[in-house]
């Protein structure tokens, strides 16, 4: 068994697809799917179901995972330190953000880091806050940015930053006619709202828990994984949602969103690593720049 066909392996079960992974990692779908055979062959087992032209990660390929990634995340750990040696001149830096830091308050820290350190590889990948929070314990990044406090054990989490949440319509909207109104109107109106585990909805939920209410007794017109269609579903005229100011700023300054008036929900941003994992010079870097 060799780490490259754990890597392959991994890929493949991240994306459920040979082709999908094949691209992703620049190889032929021969020689993806001739790893994934060697594995299963060499050991008796099966990791995959074939159903029909697709294929399933099954129970045994499951518990296979998390040893794979375990693995990998050790390669990983032990290719940094040895990247170290060099100082800050070359390595990688892998870091998750959550959608609402990843796209609206990351980018021009990533812009400063990379001015600083040229030789370091930023490795960048979005999720939500419960999957920035297991890419960091399971290893897979080294550096998770989210929305909303994490008590995980294992897992350090420091305030970066300050967020502000406000809850918009559009302006057509009866909320929209500057009266104030608060978390005892929730239910008088429809709602779109982020996935659960997002920093967001997370936000929002424990908005209506202060106020003694249930998401249940709310309606609830559709949830989005994204923030820009669930914007844009708001901005036809769809109900009322909770967001971060800054995703909206542009829309409220034109006029296609109203902000409802009512107290704004303070919302902190964290970084969070692992506590007992390796700790590169680079993400110590990066850790130290948005600190200062």
């Amino acid at each position: 068994m060799t780490l490259e066909q754990l890597r392959i392996f991994a890929e493949v079960a991240a994306r459920q697809h040979i082709t999908k992974a094949s691209d992703h990692l620049n190889m032929t779908q021969s020689a993806v799917s001739a790893a994934i055979t060697a594995l299963e062959t060499r050991h008796g087992i099966t990791l995959f179901d074939r159903v029909g032209r697709s294929i399933v990660l099954n129970r045994t390929g499951q518990l296979f995972l998390k040893e794979a990634q375990a693995v990998l995340a050790s390669a990983k750990a032990a290719e940094a330190a040895l990247m170290d040696l060099s100082g800050l001149m070359h390595g990688e830096l892998s870091l998750m953000a959550s959608q609402t830091i990843g796209g609206y308050w990351l980018s021009p820290r990533l812009a400063a880091f990379r001015r600083n350190y040229p030789g370091i590889e930023l490795a960048v990948r979005i999720g939500n806050t419960a999957e920035v929070s297991n890419a960091v314990a399971n290893g897979e990044v080294e550096v998770g940015l989210i929305e909303w406090p994490n008590d995980r054990r294992g897992l350090s989490a420091r305030q970066v930053a300050m967020d502000e949440m406000i809850v918009v319509v559009a302006p057509s909207h009866p909320w929209a006619d500057g009266k104030a109104r608060g978390p005892a109107d929730f239910p008088q109106t429809q709602w779109v709202l982020r996935e659960r585990g997002s920093g967001t909805r997370l936000a929002f939920e424990s908005l209506l828990h202060k106020a003694g209410l249930d998401i249940e007794a709310l309606d609830v017109a559709m949830v989005l994984p994204e923030n820009e269609p669930l914007v844009g579903v708001v901005e036809a005229g769809i109900g009322a949602t909770l967001m971060s100011r800054s995703v909206i700023a542009m829309k409220l300054e034109t006029g296609l969103l109203a902000e409802v008036n009512m107290p704004p929900l303070p919302r902190p941003f964290f970084l969070l690593r692992h506590e007992e994992r390796y700790r590169s010079k680079a993400a110590d870097a990066f850790d130290a720049m948005i600190s200062g």
